[in-house]
């Protein structure tokens, strides 16, 4: 609707004068646009963070790719890959502030609804618990299922209340802008006109569908007037005042919003490109490994016992894989740990996201021969003859 919704309801016949009917007013809605692009934004970066992690199983201090390895890292269950599953578990997360997952026959299910009952001295019992078309008649132990619980508040309704006052804030600048930058004019007619059924269908033709074509035709457009009227354009006072760029800074206020509640970079949502190595650093620091870390505990504290855990045969998420790193930039520092024995060849791989060889060479450690005992330093100083790590002559 525009300025010439205005004109739409000149009377008919039986009066001498036209009138207009009730001017058209702007109904206010709370524009959710915005808001729902920010939070699915960030959904989407830790959802994507947490796909580039890699979940790591070990066995005795060790890595081996166990069971658990492909069934985090490849396909939680038949009909989601992994990718789709944190999707999905991320997702219910950050909406919900809590995700159930159900292990069925080797495989994980992540849960749509349930209802959760607390105890302090036993386990809790979920029950009413429903997958996708199919609702388990059966109650499942605490024991029994991975549950992730992200806030002690649902963060997405402090963002609902915050975004009340900001979607009315951002709706009346549209409004205003609209208003500010619309076409206005003045109809000037005499007082008598011809009160005929063809001149009042005449009249309403033009206030309906000639001023409205006018007031949108894009390039030229001329308006046909009758005898006895006469239109002039009406400049806005407030159209130099209001501009698109201050609902941009509406806009970029819910953004900040948003991204405050989530701890993700509000560069990393608008794309700026301005330290993005500062930012990767901070989303990983303050978002993506604390959820790692909730993940991390939920798994090995249903999934090992403790006897396996302390014996270090547990699952790790690595967040590492997250930053891009060039490889040829890693050189300098990938030679320093293999030369002080921090790491193999096969981890080296690892970090510059290569394949491990596998051989039993690979998984030996190096140390050069420039290294020396703390002991001898201190007690010989720094030309002692150095000692082989090997023993023997």
């Amino acid at each position: 609707m525009g300025v010439f919704d205005i004109f739409s309801g000149w009377l008919t016949s039986n009066k001498t004068s036209g009138s207009l009917k009730d001017c058209y007013i702007y109904d206010l809605q709370v524009e959710t646009f915005y808001k729902r692009l920010a939070i699915e934004s960030s959904t989407n970066l830790i959802a994507n963070a947490i796909v580039r992690s890699k979940f790591f199983t070990y066995e005795k201090g060790k890595k081996k790719r166990a069971s658990n390895y492909y069934l985090f890292n490849v396909a939680p269950n038949q009909n989601q890959n992994a990718t789709q599953f944190f999707h999905e578990l991320i997702s219910n997360l950050i909406y919900e502030n809590e995700a159930l997952a159900i292990m069925i026959n080797d495989q994980l299910y992540i849960a749509d609804s349930w209802e959760k009952t607390e105890f302090t001295l036993r386990e809790n019992i979920f029950n009413k618990v429903k997958s996708g078309t199919l609702t388990f008649d059966r109650s499942f132990n605490e024991s029994e299922v991975l549950y992730f619980k992200l806030n002690n508040e649902r963060i997405t309704e402090v963002i609902n209340g915050l975004y009340k006052s900001y979607g009315k804030l951002l709706a009346a600048g549209m409004n205003n802008y609209k208003r500010s930058n619309a076409m206005r004019g003045l109809v000037e007619m005499e007082t008598l006109l011809p009160q005929t059924e063809e001149e009042s269908a005449a009249r309403e033709d033009l206030f309906t569908n000639q001023f409205k074509n006018f007031f949108q035709a894009e390039g030229g457009a001329v308006l046909p007037i009758s005898k006895g009227m006469n239109y002039k354009e009406v400049k806005s006072s407030s159209g130099s005042n209001s501009t698109s760029r201050d609902i941009r800074a509406i806009v970029d206020d819910v953004i900040d919003l948003v991204s405050m509640a989530f701890n993700v970079p509000k560069g990393l949502l608008k794309g700026d490109l301005a330290d993005i190595e500062g930012q990767v650093d901070s989303f990983l620091m303050f978002c993506i490994n604390p959820i790692a870390e909730l993940l991390n505990d939920e798994i090995n504290r249903k999934m090992y016992s403790k006897a396996d855990y302390l014996d270090r045969t547990y699952l790790k998420v690595d967040t590492t894989m997250v930053k891009y790193v060039d490889p040829t930039s890693l050189a300098t520092a990938l030679d320093k740990m293999l030369a002080s024995g921090l790491t193999n060849v096969d981890e080296n791989r690892e970090l510059a996201g290569l394949e491990p060889i596998g051989e039993e060479w690979a998984q030996k450690h190096f140390i050069t021969k420039n290294y020396q005992e703390v002991e001898d330093y201190l007690e010989n100083g720094p030309n002692v003859k150095q000692t082989s790590m090997r023993g023997g002559e």
